[in-house]
């Protein structure tokens, strides 16, 4: 068996190191692709684009059943197993208010951001059986995505697209009047300006091929609004935890990715600022990059026995 990965989420199908063997067997146009690195071991050159998407192909189809997947070029391709990883521990903050994963389709969860890729919803229905709602403000990114769920016949029905037509907000014109989701999901854009995002992509390149470029392609792609917003993930996280006071009562769980660490006690203290009943950090580490989960909830615990009763 192949050497395991450190510190991924017990759950996630991406333990152990990619057996490219397999891969090809999934899809044959990865072998292409693949030649020994450095310590001899099979891989391909992270710093080439193409042979990042067909990994990423390879990866949906062996280890989801999603037989066609592709995303416009220039667009953000995510690495599997840390948007895997997210999905996992979302899962084990619903076991704590259940006692049990929650499964199926009752368990309807919203992707803010949910990109060209559809790769969270992707993920979550497939491990969990969970619904969908992935909302973006990016017209390309939605038909990238709608198409994703059109042409794969186990997403149809289960995952549901929406345009964010106001770019300054975040779950307003998407969460319906009298609609209630379980869980919210997302990724932000953590960098504040696009020079900040061009020297994270420099970084990105030389931990993964060792290469030290000055204009390095955008291996895992990215458009502005998926890379920096001014402000950075702060700013966009603030605005998160003032909108959600508004759907507090539709929203069991809010979550979101936190990239930097030195923005958590300000997030905390807006989320106590804002009233949050329950407020909990969960680190998350993939490879080298450490990362966190904050989730907050405005739901006392009486009201949260209520809402998970109707699960059963």
């Amino acid at each position: 068996m192949s050497e395991a990965k450190n510190n991924l989420h017990p759950r996630n199908r991406h333990q152990f190191r990619y057996d490219f063997k397999e891969l090809v067997n999934a899809l044959p146009e990865l072998a292409s692709f693949v030649r020994p690195n450095p310590y001899g071991d099979e891989s391909i050159d992270f710093s080439d684009p193409k042979a990042v998407k067909t990994l990423n192909k390879a990866l949906l189809k062996h280890f989801y059943g999603i037989a066609h997947w592709d995303i416009p070029e220039g667009y953000l391709c995510p690495p599997i197993p840390g948007r895997a990883d997210y999905i996992h521990y979302a899962a084990d903050l619903l076991t704590e208010d259940n006692g049990k994963i929650p499964t199926g389709s009752k368990i309807s969860v919203l992707d803010i951001g949910i990109g060209a890729n559809c790769v969270y919803p992707i993920i979550g229905n497939s491990e969990y059986g969970w619904s969908f709602v992935g909302s973006d403000i990016d017209q390309v990114a939605i038909r990238s995505a709608r198409n994703i769920v059109n042409i794969n016949p186990s997403l149809k029905g289960e995952i549901e697209i929406r345009h964010q037509l106001a770019k300054n907000k975040i779950f307003s014109g998407v969460i319906r009047k009298y609609e209630r989701f379980d869980l919210t999901i997302c990724n932000p854009p953590f960098h504040s300006s696009q020079a900040e995002a061009l020297e994270g992509t420099k970084r990105k390149v030389r931990n993964l091929s060792g290469k030290n470029l000055s204009k390095p392609t955008l291996n895992f792609g990215g458009k502005a609004n998926e890379l920096w917003t001014p402000g950075g993930e702060l700013a966009f996280i603030s605005n998160m935890i003032e909108e959600s006071k508004t759907f507090a009562k539709q929203c069991m769980w809010f979550t979101s990715l936190v990239s930097k660490s030195e923005n958590l006690g300000f997030i905390n203290a807006r989320l106590k600022a804002a009233d949050a009943q329950e407020i909990k950090t969960i680190p998350m580490t993939t490879g080298n990059k450490v990362s966190r989960m904050i989730a907050w909830s405005f739901l006392t615990e009486q009201e949260k026995h209520q809402w998970t009763a109707k699960w059963d």
